[in-house]
């Protein structure tokens, strides 16, 4: 009885297995379904608000509002054992603020004092908005040259340095706003179009411009060139070579040394980070107590000059949205936006995978932006997250961003009390504390991995650096990303392609050129597809697949065989349009001449559907041509074969 019940149950079993290995060809997505998906696939990846279905309209409510503002969930839990260690590092950052701000304005060439009213209001507003724990905000040297180089194309610092101060604040704004806008639109791929090899040799390029630049200062020179590459820049140097000053010249080498001994300290003892940190503080004070005492200005050292007292006026007023000059704040805004997202987002992702945190991208760009806006109303010009500052506050013991309020506590008290004091700063301090941290941004080692690992990498991040030195800043940048968009076109357009051969006794199918072992299948070809098949790349993919085909046939022949069958893997073809679709008719009315049939194996829900709605299944190859793997493909071939053989011989 028990024998004859397995007995009755094995037809039930088998075609439970047939059915289960059968692929699924009437899964339909609707339409609206289906564009849903795709914008949610294609702005929302990281899904924010999952799960708040299930929530009240006041629950609901109050995480949209954390959402946008991550300070409501980190400030209910914040306890004074944090605060000790973001008091600490809010100090550190500080100390190295000051010079940097003082000197990143200078190099945009601003008044000096701009550069402290950018280190007090953004980290205020980032604090409440920002999303990483680890970020420092500040000005950065490689905005500060690029916004200088675009906006002194339209109006100079010497002609009407009110005007180039307001163009500033409005590139600031229009910065604010564009950051906003991605952060609230979601089009923060916008951003990955900086691939990591292009921001390498922006930033090294730029770097090697700035140290250049540094030079005027260096040597206590009066004159100099408005451009940015090294040509105009050397020729600047030696026109106004009369202008060069001994004292200044060794006056910065002594601080260049200072400066690099404590960072070979930091490497060397990496528990004294502090002391590089507060390196370029002691630079300043100890710079203005020389100048003070020997009268620097009137021997060949040229100083800051004065520092007004007081925390940032209002400079609302001072926008300006009309007139030619317009064009060139919004340039200048949208290209400055995009850099700085871009380096403000990389930093505060490497620091936060060292920590195991999350940083959401999206609010990064909201808080960029809303800093910036603000910072366009008080007197300030571009803010973002600049590694330096950014590592110095990790490496502190930062584990919050109140570290950040601590700092604009700092740069406040510094406004309202001492900054009258750093009118004393000699130049060439500020020239050897710029030198020194562009010198870090120079990644000698970075561009030898690129041309080891990837030589279209390497010469992605040569174009962005060269162009960089030898031309303009935009255009180093715009070549290097439109070589990265044409590597991209390249792969879309031609796709890879590969011949799959037998492992493992049959179980796996693997590249014959990767696996030089795989064997051929007897009167069977095995093409796998990797790509989407688009009009772009349709009519490469037929000329590739009727390429295999030939040169199989031929191979074949040799073997006394004939081609009987083409299957091909759609496993990595995640979408397929109208002009893919006709591809494959082609494709299968030219071996159908030949006498050559067509299997499919495992394509995807959203190529399915397509190939059933076209007839291409139904009508054309049948959908017993259909499998769910490469081996059932293959064991339907041969089974194929095995029965027109003995038909034939009957």
């Amino acid at each position: 009885m028990g024998t004859a019940a397995g007995d009755g149950d094995r037809p039930s079993t088998a075609a439970a297995a047939a059915e289960e290995h059968r692929v699924n060809l009437s899964a339909r997505q609707p339409f609206v379904q289906a564009l849903r998906t795709g914008l949610a696939e294609t702005f929302f990846p990281d899904d924010p608000f999952r799960g708040f279905g299930s929530l009240p309209p006041a629950a609901r409510a109050w995480g949209a509002l954390k959402y946008f503002v991550p300070a409501l969930e980190w400030v209910p839990r914040y306890s004074a054992d944090k605060f000790k260690y973001d008091l600490l590092a809010g100090v550190t950052i500080a100390s190295l603020a000051i010079p940097q701000g003082i000197s990143y304005a200078k190099l945009a060439k601003l008044p000096p004092i701009i550069g402290l009213y950018s280190s007090f209001v953004p980290p205020l507003l980032y604090a409440v908005f920002g999303s990483s724990n680890n970020l420092a905000v500040g000005t950065v040297a490689a905005a500060s040259l690029l916004l200088a180089s675009i906006i002194e194309a339209d109006v100079t610092s010497e002609e009407n340095p009110q005007l180039y101060l307001q163009l500033f604040y409005t590139a600031a704004f229009f910065t604010g706003v564009f950051q906003t806008a991605l952060g609230v639109f979601r089009l923060g791929l916008i951003v990955d179009f900086l691939s990591r090899s292009t921001i390498t040799g922006f930033m090294g390029g730029t770097a090697a411009i700035i140290i250049m630049q540094q030079l005027k200062g260096m040597l206590g020179m009066k004159h100099f060139t408005s451009k940015t590459d090294i040509i105009s820049v050397m020729r600047s140097i030696f026109l106004y070579r009369h202008e060069w000053k001994w004292e200044s010249a060794v006056l910065g080498i002594c601080f260049l040394l200072l400066l690099l001994s404590s960072k070979h300290l930091r490497k060397k003892k990496p528990n004294l980070f502090w002391v590089s940190a507060i390196a370029p503080f002691m630079v300043v004070v100890i710079g203005g107590i020389f100048a003070f005492l020997v009268k620097g200005n009137e021997h060949g050292i040229p100083i800051v000059g004065d520092l007004k007292k007081g925390i940032n006026p209002l400079s609302i007023s001072q926008l300006t949205f009309t007139g030619k000059h317009v064009n060139t704040a919004v340039k200048a805004g949208f290209l400055s936006a995009i850099l700085a997202l871009a380096e403000g987002i990389a930093v505060g992702r490497s620091l936060a995978l060292i920590k195991n945190e999350q940083i959401d991208g999206n609010k990064e760009m909201i808080a960029f932006g809303i800093m910036n806006i603000a910072g366009s109303f008080t007197s300030c010009y571009l803010t973002t997250g600049p590694f330096s500052k950014s590592a110095v506050n990790f490496h502190a013991g930062c584990r919050t961003p109140i570290s950040n309020v601590v700092m604009s506590v700092c740069i406040m008290l510094v406004l309202l009390f001492l900054a009258p004091l750093f009118k004393y700063t000699p130049l060439v301090a500020l020239s050897s504390i710029i030198v020194v941290a562009m010198i870090g941004l120079i990644k000698v080692k970075e561009f030898c991995h690129l041309y080891r690992v990837d030589k279209f990498d390497f010469c992605i991040c040569m174009v962005a650096f060269i162009g960089v030195i030898f031309f303009t800043m935009v255009i180093g940048l715009s070549a290097s990303v439109g070589l990265s968009v044409v590597r991209t076109l390249l792969h879309v357009a031609r796709p890879s392609t590969s011949k799959l051969g037998s492992m493992a006794g049959g179980e796996l199918f693997r590249d014959v050129r990767q696996y030089p072992n795989a064997r051929n299948i007897p009167n069977v070809l095995v093409l796998q597809l990797g790509s989407p098949i688009y009009f772009v790349n349709a009519g490469y993919l037929r000329e590739r697949i009727l390429r295999w085909v030939e040169d199989e046939e031929n191979a074949s022949k040799l073997d006394r065989q004939d081609l009987q069958y083409v299957v091909l893997d759609l496993g990595g073809v995640t979408s397929i349009d109208n002009t893919g679709l006709g591809m494959l008719v082609e494709v299968h009315k030219s071996l159908e001449r030949k006498g050559i049939k067509i299997a499919l194996t495992n394509p995807r829900l959203e190529v399915t559907e397509k190939l059933v709605l076209s007839g291409y299944i139904n009508d054309i190859i049948g959908e017993e041509w259909v499998f769910l793997t490469v081996k059932e493909a293959i064991t339907a071939c041969r089974y194929a074969l095995q029965r027109s053989f003995l038909l034939e011989y009957a």
